[in-house]
Order: C-alpha cells, then structure tokens, then sequence
C-alpha cells in the first residue's frame, strides 16, 4: 500500500455536504410518542407514528445517523442473523414463517420508503453470500433447496464456481448464493432522507441531546437529558448500540461489537467493474465474515474485521487491507484513503430484541449485523403496537432471549473465548 495518511471520518461522510445540526432539547417540551434514537429504527418508528396522526419528538444523544445506522456495509439482505432454522427452534414453525415473511416485507418497505420519498441512497439490486471452502459450498447449496423448497423464495440462485467468478473476480470463492431481491445502499444517504421525510411529516429532532433517564412524573413519562425535560405518553427506546447505560434493563440483553470498514482510492470504472460486473454486494459466510461492495465514485468499499475485546489493539486500516488484497491480489498497491468502525449490538441468538418494558415503553435493538432492512421494518411495527394493532409487533417480541453470561465484567472475556472456537471452525476445509 502506497503511504498516504487516512482521512477522518467514514467515505459516507466525506461523500456527502455537512448537515446542518439541528437544535438540542432546551427546557421543557412535549409530545404523544417520544423516539430515542435517530438512526434508521427511531425515524422509521417516527415517520410511521406521524403518519398515524401523533406528535412525536426525537432526541438523538449525536447527529442523525452518527452511529451504526449511518457507517455500516450497507447491505440490505434477506432474513435474519440468526437464520430460519434456529429461528424455528426458538419459535415454531408457524411464527419463523412469520418472521421470514416479515424480513422480506422489510426488504419491499424499504424500497418503498426511497420511492415514496425520494431519497437518493444508490440503491442497487443485487446481493451474493460466497463459499471459500467445499464444505461451505454444501452449505450454499442446502440454504439454496431450503430458501425455495420451504419458503417459496424463487430470487435466489445457486452458481459454481465459474458462474460465482464471473460476478465477482477473485479466485477465493468456490461458489455463490445470489439473491436479485436483496442490494445495497449508501446508509447515510438513508437515514438523512428517512430524517427528512420523517420532518417533513411533522417530527421534530433534537440532536445533541443524550438521554439521562427517564421517569413517570406528573401523570406523564418523561425524558431527562442536560438541558431538558420530555413528557409523553409513549416512549419507543431505539438507540441499539448507543444506549449504553441509559437503560440498564436493555444493557444486559445485548453486546456492544466493534466492526471495521475500509475505502481504496477512487479505482477508476474500468477496474472497479473488473471486480465487481455486475455491481453486486458480497458476503462471504464465514462467522468472521468480509463483506464488500462498490462506490458510486469507483472505490472498494470493504469491511472484514471484528472486536469483540472491546478495545482495537491492531491497526485496523492494515489489518482490514490484508483482508482485502487476500481476496483481490489485484489491489495490493491500490491506497486505501478511509477507515472507520464502531459497535453495533449482537444478542447471545443473533436474532432481534423487540419487547416492551412497561406498556407504555417499548425498545427494538439486537439486529446483530443484519438491520439495513430490518430496522426500517422495526419502525413501522412499534407504530402498529403503539396504534393498537401490536399483533406483528408481538411475534417478534415472542422470540426468547437470555442474557450474556458472567456479568457485567466477565461477559466480553466469555464472549471472546466463545469466539475463538468459530474463528477456529472458519479455517476447517
């Protein structure tokens, strides 16, 4: 890699003009539903609410989208992490239909939401999970016979070697599951439209306005931050990730997972298209998986790392290159000009966290990696709930969940050993 320094920030944001930061919760204000968070859960769940006629108030602890919903792979994909099979072990069989059909109307609303609003994202169609190993390339092939035989999902194709290679152009893949349906965006290009639309239908957004706690006072719930108090009726708590400890009960049910991303230089369009043909996002499935696609302006965009530890004690920029160039030999001097991570959450299933705490307070968090789509999904459900109509709300908050074991020191530490033993079966041939 040629020395150039790396540029701050995420190639999201360098993309894109600054945007105008929005005014922090000063006093006292009010609403119908307040929505902490504004990434992609918390404005679907409030563009949704508006819809419906409430008055609702977003507090965002940063910017919109300056968390996960905003610096991700941005690959919009079918189903969930945890897949069908554990899914049906957790639920049953009827409501894992459920779910499914759900994670497919996820992916339709989302497609929805850029049309109906006219938000500029890149979308593009087309999306591939790939097989490194022999062995994986059974799992292809069984996921293949399953998606179709048992769920009717006739997007998806199964291809060999030469046909996987012809849609990406490394000799690491061995075979490909390619899915017209799924695709992929610029995230925060998204979620700045979705925060338009979300305005423009009468929501009002504070930025810079980290919740503290919130409280029954007065007959109301009510939202603490710095500078200001929010009473409501309802609270949606969408912040993932973010939360941290602004609400201790939802802590414990997630785990914060640091991820990392990478852009090359601009590579031109004649060897960008040599990589990639057909534009498709990629996915390999390993469990410490990498994932790539293109930029609009000709870059790799590629993510391939992991922390679990909580702390990045190697130089991600190198570390996620290697990753790269062991998979594109052709871009071992091409320089990579950005790089960027941060958490997002992981439940111990890998299957998201929809409930409430109270009636009147619900939370939506744990898409474990898969939520391009999901979340704007979550957002028009918690709406559903909150207007009465929680019964697709309710299958997803029928999902069990357990904590993280060994508390609130020793989870990360037995969370990273668990790890090792899925590193470990990632290298098996």
């Amino acid at each position: 890699m040629k020395s150039r320094p790396l540029q701050a920030g995420s190639w999201y944001q360098a993309s894109l003009p600054p945007a105008p930061r929005l005014p922090a919760l000063d006093g006292a204000a009010s609403c119908d539903v307040a929505v902490v968070g504004a990434g992609i859960t918390g404005l679907s769940a409030a563009l949704h609410l508006a819809g419906r006629g409430y008055r609702v108030t977003v507090l965002e602890a940063g910017q919109v989208g300056g968390g996960a919903s905003g610096r991700n792979g941005g690959q919009a994909i079918f189903g969930l992490a945890a897949g069908q099979e554990k899914l049906t072990a957790l639920l049953g069989a009827a409501d894992a239909r459920r779910v499914w059909d759900l994670s497919l109307e996820a992916l339709a609303l989302l497609r929805e939401l850029v049309s109906t609003h006219a938000i500029d994202c890149d979308y593009v169609a087309g999306q591939m999970h790939v097989a490194i190993r022999p062995r994986q390339r059974e799992e292809l092939s069984a996921w293949h016979r399953s998606l179709r035989e048992d769920y009717g999902y006739e997007s998806v194709s199964l291809l060999d070697t030469a046909a996987t290679r012809q849609l990406v152009a490394s000799e690491r893949y061995v075979a490909g599951l390619h899915d017209s349906n799924s695709g992929h965006i610029h995230p925060l290009k998204y979620v700045r439209g979705l925060a338009g639309a979300a305005q423009r239908a009468g929501v009002t957004v504070h930025e810079d306005s980290r919740v503290l706690r919130h409280r029954r006072a007065d007959g109301a719930l009510q939202l603490i931050t710095a500078q200001g108090t929010l009473s409501c009726r309802q609270i949606v708590f969408a912040g993932n990730a973010s939360l941290g400890a602004t609400v201790p009960q939802l802590a414990r049910r997630v785990m914060p997972v640091s991820t990392y991303i990478i852009a090359t230089e601009p590579l031109g369009a004649g060897l960008v298209r040599a990589l990639l043909p057909q534009d498709t996002a990629i996915s390999d499935i390993n469990w410490v998986l990498d994932y790539f696609r293109r930029s609009s302006d000709h870059r790799l965009l590629f993510g391939g790392r992991v922390s679990y530890s909580g702390h990045d004690p190697f130089d991600t920029a190198e570390a996620t290159r290697r990753r790269m160039v062991a998979v594109f030999p052709q871009l071992k001097e091409a320089r990579v000009e950005y790089a960027w991570g941060g958490d997002v959450d992981i439940t111990l299933n890998r299957a998201p966290d929809f409930g409430r705490l109270e009636p009147d307070v619900y939370y939506l968090q744990g898409f474990s990696g898969h939520g391009i789509a999901l979340t704007g999904l979550a957002g028009r459900l918690v709406a559903e709930a909150i207007a009465g109509e929680a019964e697709r709300f309710d299958v997803f908050a029928r999902i069990p969940h357990s904590l993280f074991p060994g508390g609130a020191m020793l989870r990360r530490p037995a969370l990273v050993l668990a790890m090792l033993w899925y590193r470990l079966r990632d290298l098996l041939p």
